[in-house]
């Protein structure tokens, strides 16, 4: 992967956050910026942006920041073959496996709603449709 830098507007944009949210996520430990420009300013990588994705797709969710730094940990050292024997790796297996398990069962709640606010926007275009010809007819 490129080694490139960026500075946290470039990132915000990348990753569709706010610098507020960025910042947010730096102060909580979810995401370290891997560099600092000699000025001060945060520089990123494209494995930071990754990492914020990753934040960004489980916010949607539910899921907890702590939950979020869990599965960040765990994906950290499961790409780290160093950081772990085979018992370890399988118990960080394990906790992805659970994180990927709840992902889809949010993602089926979600659904549920979204049909129900689909019926409920259906219902009310039939009420808007059915009270159009009496307003037509008054005019």
């Amino acid at each position: 992967m490129d080694d490139k830098h960026m500075q946290i507007g470039e990132v915000a944009a990348r990753t569709e956050l706010s610098l507020r949210t960025i910042r947010h996520y730096e102060e909580t430990g979810l995401v370290t910026p891997s560099a600092r420009s000699q000025g001060g300013f945060r520089l990123y990588t494209d494995n930071d942006v990754q990492r914020l994705m990753v934040i960004r797709r489980m916010k949607p969710l539910g899921f907890t920041l702590e939950q979020m730094r869990d599965l960040l940990d765990a994906t950290d050292r499961l790409d780290d073959p160093e950081s772990a024997d085979s018992a370890e790796r399988e118990a960080l297996l394990e906790r992805v496996r659970n994180y990927e398990q709840d992902a889809g069962r949010k993602i089926e709640e979600l659904r549920v709603q979204l049909a129900r606010a689909e019926d409920f926007a259906a219902t009310l275009r039939i009420r808007l449709d059915a009270a159009r010809p009496e307003r037509d007819a008054s005019a």
